[in-house]
């Protein structure tokens, strides 16, 4: 850690400063070096801050701090102030941007969408999201979502699979891994992207910390993408930010009676863009960048079959076949089915899923 992302972190501990008391004390004094040997006086008297808070801030060795950077250190983090040029140039122009960011990775340059939805998400619709990702991240684009299940996790490994760059953004502090499942994915996001977060190390992921985390989601991006999201859902929170932060908005138009369609949907009647495959965003939000057939790399794939596997292969869509579905559609016996579904699948055709289902994969 650094002299002065230590200065930083000092300063971000200091009980009962926030946001805008850094704000204003940048405003008064100009550097954090200069906050930090400032009188509690000073403070007062040119950045209106109250001696109680002032006198709150914690000793250069205080066992608080030691601890903070001691975690910061264990996990490669560094400290990004909305000073520096590191800093995200979208989010640094939205009303509110976070005086500190705390980052695992590199916050990467250049074009950059958000993407969100249900944690409990359909197999479709995560197969979907992951597509859209992998088509946009190959395009150098960078997908932002916030590490949760679901939809989050889908965008982050598509972009992965896409050979781009992702970024999670966190509810709780950045030594923090929540949900626990998402260990490697975190770990990936950071070889790939950053891992960020506005809150001091140790803070836990609490339901109030997480509309903060939507608005910077969508203050990183271009545009949202919501894929599946029931009315009320922390996703609409995100669209809410992204409106008012002059973003562009997209949705996957879901079935009507479902209840995780009814966010999209809504999304959809007052004026989103209809997004069902990397194209419609491309075309709104980056119009130069050229876009890739996948429809005849999938064509050109089941030509290349026999004629059994390519039967079998052009059974399957999105949604997920059993196996005893597929010996009825083909009319051959169980054994022969599942050696071309084998085939297939190690060719990169197909995608078994729990229960002897199996779908197709676009593209491959």
């Amino acid at each position: 850690m650094t002299s002065e992302e230590k200065d930083w972190l000092r300063l971000h501990l200091t009980r009962g400063l926030g946001r805008t008391g850094i704000l204003r004390l940048m405003q008064a004094f100009g550097s954090v070096r200069e906050i930090l040997t400032a009188s509690p006086k000073a403070w007062a008297e040119r950045a209106g801050i109250r001696t109680a808070v002032a006198a709150e801030l914690p000793g250069e060795n205080a066992p608080m701090l030691e601890a903070a950077g001691r975690d910061l250190e264990k996990i490669q983090a560094g400290i990004v102030s909305l000073w520096d040029e590191r800093y995200p140039c979208l989010l640094r122009t939205i009303h509110d941007p976070p005086v500190l960011l705390y980052v695992r990775g590199r916050i990467p340059r250049g074009e950059t969408l958000a993407v969100v939805g249900a944690r409990q998400a359909s197999h479709a619709a995560r197969r979907l999201t992951a597509e859209i990702c992998t088509e946009l991240a190959g395009r150098d684009i960078t997908i932002v979502s916030g590490l949760a299940r679901g939809i989050d996790s889908a965008a982050h490994q598509g972009a992965l699979r896409g050979g781009g760059f992702t970024v999670g953004v966190l509810g709780c502090g950045i030594d923090r891994v929540y949900p626990s499942e998402n260990e490697r994915l975190f770990e990936q996001a950071a070889e790939r992207g950053a891992v960020i977060s506005e809150y001091p190390p140790g803070t836990p992921p609490l339901s109030g910390h997480f509309p903060g985390r939507n608005r910077i989601i969508s203050g990183m991006s271009r545009g949202v993408l919501v894929v599946e999201a029931a009315e009320g859902s922390g996703s609409l929170i995100t669209v809410d930010f992204a409106l008012e932060q002059g973003r562009e908005v997209f949705a996957v138009p879901g079935p009507v009676y479902a209840p995780t369609s009814a966010g999209v949907n809504r999304l959809l009647k007052d004026g989103a863009h209809v997004a069902t495959e990397a194209r419609d965003i491309l075309e709104v939000l980056w119009p130069q960048i050229p876009l890739r057939e996948v429809r005849r790399r999938e064509d050109s794939f089941a030509a290349a079959l026999p004629d059994a596997a390519r039967d079998i292969y052009l059974h399957l869509g999105d949604e997920p076949l059993h196996v005893d579905e597929l010996v009825r559609k083909s009319g051959l016996t169980p054994m022969d089915v599942s050696a071309i579904l084998l085939h297939l699948e190690l060719r990169g055709g197909v995608e078994q899923l729990p229960g002897m289902r199996f779908v197709r994969r676009r593209g491959p």
